[in-house]
């Protein structure tokens, strides 16, 4: 997919598209999380605030550490040659999600309920199936498509400056 306008191209357009994806993430699934959890009112919702400063930092680091390596060494397991953008975009979104879901089940509520317990561990299988519904879907509708659109503007941006330059 070298060359795709709607993928990051370098270290530093990798940093920017993560940057979006991930603030993106953080400040809609923690709260319909929460919510869900806590019911949806204010005073939730400022809690809420309290904590996603925390939980973007554990989100950037297990993108980074955990769920980039293990669906790196997945992806090519399952994608073929003849496969398009589309279902490759698919494809790594459902297994980040994964991974990420079911790590973040776990941190995500030790980091709200501010101790390590035993309880996310109980109740994995009550949270875990909605937790990755909520972040798939955020992720396939509003993160992934935004950070690309926003890859593809700057794409364009270089393209145009490059052409000018080159003029």
């Amino acid at each position: 997919m070298h060359g795709e306008t709607r993928l990051p191209r370098n270290g530093r357009e990798g940093i920017l598209f993560l940057l979006i994806i991930s603030i993106i993430s953080v400040n809609t699934i923690a709260p319909i999380i929460t919510g869900l959890e806590r019911g949806f009112s204010k005073e939730v919702y400022l809690d809420t605030l309290k904590i996603i400063p925390f939980m973007w930092i554990i989100v950037i680091l297990s993108v980074r550490l955990i769920a980039g390596p293990i669906v790196g060494k997945l992806i090519p397991k399952f994608v073929g040659q003849s496969d398009g953008f589309n279902a490759r975009i698919l494809l790594n979104t459902l297994l980040n999600v994964t991974v990420l879901s079911i790590i973040l089940s776990i941190i995500g509520t030790w980091v709200g309920t501010k101790q390590i317990s035993l309880e996310p561990f109980k109740n994995f299988f009550h949270i875990w199936p909605r937790n990755f519904g909520i972040a798939f879907w955020i992720e396939l509708l509003v993160a992934q498509p935004i950070a690309r659109f926003a890859m593809k503007r700057l794409h364009a941006r270089q393209g145009r400056k490059a052409e000018s330059v080159n003029a």
